[in-house]
């Protein structure tokens, strides 16, 4: 059931503004009762191949312990369906164009169809604002950022397209975490080396009690250290990323370790290349999207029904290396899974006389989670050019839903680069105890090592 007139989403395009209109009562009225709290569809689909969310993941398997890798809670489902280039026509409507791509390409490619699991959960306090927000929250002019809300999703009740972005903007992560955050970016024969993050990430307007005031228009601070190579090693990227974009842009500072000095990093935006990516991914492809939405006109596509990444406990796992995972041109295909959920679909066209290098993407959002869990890329040319996807699980001591992996695929040089390969580091830790000092450019000289 549409949240909003279906019509009148579908043919809205972000041009100048947005509607700054909160959700009526008798729509707010509808979360956690045929809507889940946080505004997805509360019920299954017709043939009950989605089932109704009861709650998601409420308490972890048994034996888990915080600090553990998160052991699979459906360990015992087995695929409904594997979708391979050979009978992939018969999925089509469930799949993106970036995934038809991948079979076209990859002949041992397949997606592995598990029972659907709407495991998205998030604390009570999560769900609390996020009705508050509901009646009160509002879309800066150009989508430059939010107004009248705190801590929860801003917009739970909406088909914007701008809304349904800032709402993957500020899906709760916690309020501070750190991660080990190896990537790999293999070769098309599959050779590769393995790169090593470390992750400090602070976010203000997660804190509870925070008001939008309380944070300074800074939404996150983001502190990395590259740890190997050596050739890379000690490299530090700090970013602040602000809340209202127009009132006051990203900020971002680089340290390098042979000059011990911190200069300002401007370039740390848009599709410039992201920290030791080899030019497969961009800085706005962090988390999938981040930054500012000013380069693109946004237009809200529909609700459908997908094979998307999701539960990737498998992939998550300490039994599994980076070498099981990796293989020529994609990740194995056997620790992988995917299911049918609802999902939103976003598409942002770039807007005549500015510069980036996708003249379009096509975005997926989780309904359960707001999470962007797929996006199709466009190139200047208007070809399909890269196809990424997200792979999230529950991570039980918060709840909240996130990714554990990202992979992005340049369909053209049969490359990708795989972020989140964690199986032999340790997880998120989201007791890590840090404070705004340690995300100074100052404190940047004391915190760097050659």
């Amino acid at each position: 059931m549409p949240h909003r007139s279906l019509l009148s989403a579908t043919i809205f395009t972000l041009m100048a503004g947005f509607a700054n209109a909160a959700a009526p009562p008798a729509e707010i009225a509808r979360l956690g009762v045929d809507l889940t709290p946080v505004g997805a569809e509360a019920g299954a689909n017709a043939d009950g191949t989605i089932p109704a969310w009861t709650g998601g993941i409420v308490s972890p398997p048994a034996g888990y312990k915080i600090g553990m890798q998160h052991p699979d809670p459906f360990a015992a489902d087995q695929p409904r369906l594997t979708i391979t280039s050979a009978n992939m026509a018969a999925s089509a409507a469930q799949l993106s164009a970036g995934q038809q791509a991948m079979f076209a390409k990859y002949k041992d490619f397949e997606m592995r169809v598990y029972p659907t699991r709407r495991s998205a959960s998030f604390p009570q306090r999560i769900y609390a604002k996020t009705r508050e927000n509901a009646a009160t929250g509002k879309m800066l002019p150009g989508g430059a950022g939010v107004a009248d809300v705190a801590e929860g999703f801003p917009f739970p009740i909406t088909t914007d397209p701008a809304e349904l972005i800032w709402n993957h903007k500020l899906k709760f992560k916690g309020v501070a975490a750190r991660r080990y955050n190896p990537h790999v970016a293999p070769t098309a024969t599959g050779k590769y080396s393995l790169v090593s993050l470390r992750e400090e990430i602070l976010g203000p307007y997660w804190k509870e009690g925070n008001t939008l005031k309380d944070i300074d228009n800074i939404l996150t601070y983001f502190f990395q250290v590259v740890e190997a190579p050596p050739r890379l090693a000690g490299s530090i990227l700090l970013v602040h990323e602000t809340l209202n974009q127009d009132s006051r842009p990203r900020q971002a500072w680089l340290y390098n370790p042979g000059q011990r000095r911190v200069r300002k990093a401007p370039q740390v935006a848009y599709d410039n290349p992201a920290t030791a990516s080899d030019g497969l991914s961009f800085n706005d492809m962090t988390d999938m999207f981040n930054g500012s939405l000013d380069r693109f006109d946004w237009k809200f596509s529909g609700k459908r029904e997908m094979y998307i990444p999701y539960n990737a406990y498998r992939a998550h796992s300490d039994k599994v290396s980076v070498a099981d995972l990796v293989r020529p041109g994609h990740l194995n295909p056997e620790l992988l899974r995917y299911e049918l959920h609802r999902v939103y679909v976003v598409d942002a066209t770039l807007k005549s006389g500015v510069r980036h290098s996708n003249s379009r993407r096509t975005f997926y959002l989780d309904e359960d989670s707001y999470q962007i869990v797929m996006i199709d890329h466009y190139d200047s040319a208007k070809r399909l050019w890269r196809y990424s996807e997200a792979h999230p699980i529950n991570y039980y001591e918060m709840p909240l839903l996130w990714t554990t992996l990202e992979v992005h695929h340049d369909l053209l040089n049969g490359r990708y680069i795989a972020y989140g390969l964690d199986n032999g580091s340790p997880p998120y830790d989201f007791s890590f105890d840090t404070n705004p000092r340690n995300f100074t450019p100052q404190a940047l000289r004391s915190r760097g090592t050659r």
